[in-house]
């Protein structure tokens, strides 16, 4: 038992403590919010390098034979962008001409290729994702077709979440009836910042009047839950302007929102434009810390709740469902150029190329990019990071999801990291274990890397606990 759950006041560890992954080890002469870590981790699942399927188009075929187990989810790529935005890394093609039907045709396509085979109609799908890229650059004609055909080829559950995720711009009243009348009931709208001057250094072509009014239109239908994203830590991005497009959500009735921190993509536009001085600097890692509490503590203000470390609901209807279930490491049905997923815990991606997915899907071949074996243990580790996305760590559902044995040496191996991220400030007791504070909620990834650390080594040195230079060996 840690010393937190006894009840005793935790000291800092042995700085040479072999269970203490190093991307894990706070700094406790910091403050916890601003200064716990040198860098927020990422939580990329292939904590050591993945294994290719020798023959992939063999394996795919037995995949798809077994029938699925387990929650599921769907996702359908639209790999096509009116304008490449400045922060984005996801930009592949423009979409002008006449895509928009070509493009609906092979999905519809690939939708029907394996229909029929197990590993799709052993239902249910839980939550059905249309992501980009920009799906609603599509036509509502072709949005309405493309919902439907979700509808008829995949066994989807009674209440499944079919999210369509997109931007104001080019999304007229006319899509949106289309996506509403074909069944969506969820929309995900990158709005990044209601701040005229902001939006319109990003690449954005909506102004703040145009954007509100959208938003209050798209909740006015109430026939689906609408959320948007916020971007904090922005160029030229103040506290008070962040705090004012977080106000702007709660005034404007919206069922869902995401805070999500500015990533830096080395030689993205926006990375280019600040480097040269075309742009100021974006906010520093302390300020996006600061922007994150804020923005939270306004929300909880007015009565949200959170889902996940960057997602908060405001009603019922907003489940985040989707989201939720692809970090538990859900099976993941996947669907259009440059999709990925995962079948009875292989990964793989669909051929990115949109002619050369096209030319295979319409030979009748499903074309893969890639088919990695299963990672040892990633289904019990998925279980756990789901955990921490509700903000709780409980360390004996965290024993019982690793097994009798493993749970054993991981509760010994977790109990000096639980001491140190109390004494850190970034943890502290609650009911079953113990509930991450507002620092915690901002270094939620470091957290989670610190757990998939510990977990990766328990699998690969079964009798010792992973010391710190194995543990990064696998990083």
């Amino acid at each position: 038992m840690s010393a937190a759950l006894s009840g005793h006041e935790p000291s800092p560890p042995d700085a040479g403590a072999p269970t203490m992954p190093e991307i894990a080890r706070a700094r406790l002469d910091r403050p916890a919010l601003t200064g716990a870590f040198e860098r927020r981790a990422s939580t990329h699942w292939f904590a050591r390098r993945p294994e290719p399927v020798d023959d992939a188009e063999a394996r795919f075929a037995e995949l798809l034979a077994m029938p699925r187990t387990g929650k599921t989810v769907a996702y359908l790529h639209i790999p096509f962008c009116a304008n490449h935005c400045l922060f984005c890394g996801f930009y592949r093609n423009s979409a002008r001409g006449d895509f928009s039907a070509r493009y609906t045709a092979s999905l519809v396509a690939d939708l029907a290729l394996h229909a029929d085979r197990p590993a799709i109609a052993s239902g249910p799908v839980h939550a059905v994702y249309l992501g980009g890229g920009t799906p609603t650059a599509l036509t509502a004609r072709d949005l309405f077709t493309l919902i439907q055909a979700v509808r008829s080829h995949l066994p989807l559950a009674p209440d499944c979440e079919i999210t369509v995720e997109g931007r104001i711009h080019g999304f007229d009243d006319e899509k949106v009836i289309a996506c509403l009348d074909a069944g969506a009931n969820r929309f995900s709208i990158g709005v990044q910042s209601f701040d005229t001057a902001l939006r319109q250094r990003l690449g954005r072509k909506a102004d703040r009047a145009r954007a509100e009014r959208f938003m209050a239109d798209l909740v006015a239908h109430d026939r689906a839950a609408v959320v948007c994203d916020l971007i904090y830590g922005l160029p030229g991005q103040t506290l008070e302007t962040w705090l004012d497009d977080v106000q702007t959500v709660a005034d404007l009735g919206l069922d869902g929102v995401d805070l999500y921190a500015l990533t830096r993509i080395p030689d993205s536009p926006l990375d280019k434009s600040i480097a040269k001085g075309a742009l100021p600097p974006a906010a520093d890692l302390g300020q996006q810390a600061e922007r994150y509490a804020a923005g939270r503590a306004l929300l909880d203000a007015s009565g949200w709740r959170q889902l996940s470390q960057a997602h908060w609901a405001r009603t019922p209807r907003e489940r985040n469902l989707y989201n939720h279930l692809i970090k538990a490491q859900a099976t993941g049905l996947a669907f259009g150029a440059g999709a990925g997923g995962g079948l009875a815990g292989h990964r793989y991606a669909v051929e990115a190329d949109v002619d050369a997915y096209a030319a295979a899907i319409a030979q009748g071949t499903k074309p893969l990019s890639f088919l990695f074996r299963p990672m040892a243990g990633a289904d019990w580790r998925g279980a756990i990071a789901a955990t921490l996305e509700t903000g709780r760590i409980a360390p004996a559902r965290i024993a019982r999801l690793a097994g009798p044995e493993r749970g054993e040496r991981l509760t010994t191996a977790l109990a000096p990291l639980l001491d140190h991220w109390q004494a850190a400030r970034l943890i502290a007791p609650a009911p079953g274990g113990y509930a991450l504070t507002a620092a915690g909620w901002f270094w939620q990834t470091n957290l989670i890397a610190g757990l998939q650390q510990i977990m990766v080594g328990l699998d690969h040195r079964p009798d010792a606990a992973p010391s710190t230079q194995e543990t990064r060996s696998h990083g």
